[in-house]
């Protein structure tokens, strides 16, 4: 029609302003958020804290903020399981002289009588070392024991075969093998024996018990061949059995390794019964003396006696 105005067709140029604002609103945001993440920034705090970071909330702390804070407390160290003895001093009827030893083998506390520092004569006892020396002098020459020798071996320890004990003791160099025995086990009480014997040899209940763990811990019969020691240890049988592990169940007993010693000291008109034990937990020494006319029994007896009056009331 004519006079009329037909509507005109947009070109876009009208919503260019609102474009620009856009942009820069949208510059603008990321300038921030830059700026609030951005390690230093006075708004870094803020951003931290909205992401749940409060290491910069930490590090601005006053040093009188730091110290009014309660200090963790430490965790608790883990108590040891307790043996099955008592730590007490007990007074038996017995005749003669007595002494006992106990050695915690994870601690290495040593517990025992007033005189357990003493010496007596080991007579067998000393044949657990004997036997230690030679399998670890044997390892570490590079030789095996052939089946014959670890047949005496065991003959020594489980039936306490003397005979052998005497040849295997000339083999470890005599006298020379207890002088490691002192050295390696780090006992302070013990001395060779004057004659150079191995039944002889002195040793108090508290070498007894450190000669013990030196068996259990590797050092006396060396990595390759400690297993088997204790083993043969555990089977001790006939008359070599008493003493400690005797005072034990049944079932505790076999877990027990011993080596004990018994002899009639005609020269000095004594007998004298040694009893050494070896336990998962500990090892212990128990020695006594007393008039020869008595008997073994007596004192093998006794080696007992003295280890239930020192165990807890548990067992």
């Amino acid at each position: 029609m004519a006079g009329s105005r037909r509507p005109r067709r947009s070109t876009g140029r009208d919503h260019q302003p609102l474009k620009i604002v856009a942009v820069a609103a949208v510059l603008t945001g990321l300038v921030l958020v830059s700026l609030r993440l951005l390690p230093g920034s006075p708004m870094e705090s803020t951003a931290a804290s909205k992401w749940g970071d409060t290491s910069t909330t930490r590090s601005t702390d006053s040093a009188a903020d730091r110290r009014s804070r309660p200090t963790p407390a430490p965790s608790p160290t883990p108590s040891l399981t307790p043996l099955p003895f008592t730590d007490r001093d007990i007074d038996l009827d017995i005749k003669g002289w007595y002494a006992w030893s106990l050695l915690d083998r994870r601690t290495g506390k040593i517990i025992g009588s007033d005189n357990m520092a003493e010496t007596s004569t080991t007579a067998s006892l000393i044949k657990s070392w004997i036997v230690a020396d030679y399998l670890r002098r044997a390892a570490e020459g590079g030789q095996t024991p052939s089946d014959a020798k670890l047949a005496d071996a065991t003959r020594i320890i489980r039936d306490s075969d003397n005979t052998r004990a005497e040849q295997f003791y000339n083999g470890v160099g005599r006298s020379a093998s207890i002088k490691r025995l002192i050295s390696i086990c780090k006992l302070t009480d013990s001395s060779v024996a004057a004659d150079g014997g191995w039944s002889r040899t002195n040793l108090s209940p508290r070498d007894a018990a450190r000669l013990g763990n030196c068996i259990a811990d590797g050092r006396a019969a060396g990595p390759q061949w400690t297993k088997w020691l204790l083993n043969e240890m555990k089977l001790v049988r006939g008359s070599g059995d008493f003493g400690i592990r005797k005072a034990f169940p049944a079932a505790e007993q076999k877990k027990i390794a011993i080596k004990n010693g018994w002899i009639d000291r005609t020269r000095e008109q004594e007998m004298h019964i040694n009893c050494l034990a070896i336990g998962g937990t500990w090892t212990m020494g128990v020695m006594v003396r007393y008039p020869i006319g008595m008997g073994y029994d007596y004192g093998m007896k006794n080696c007992q006696k003295i280890t239930e009056a020192l165990l807890g009331p548990s067992t």
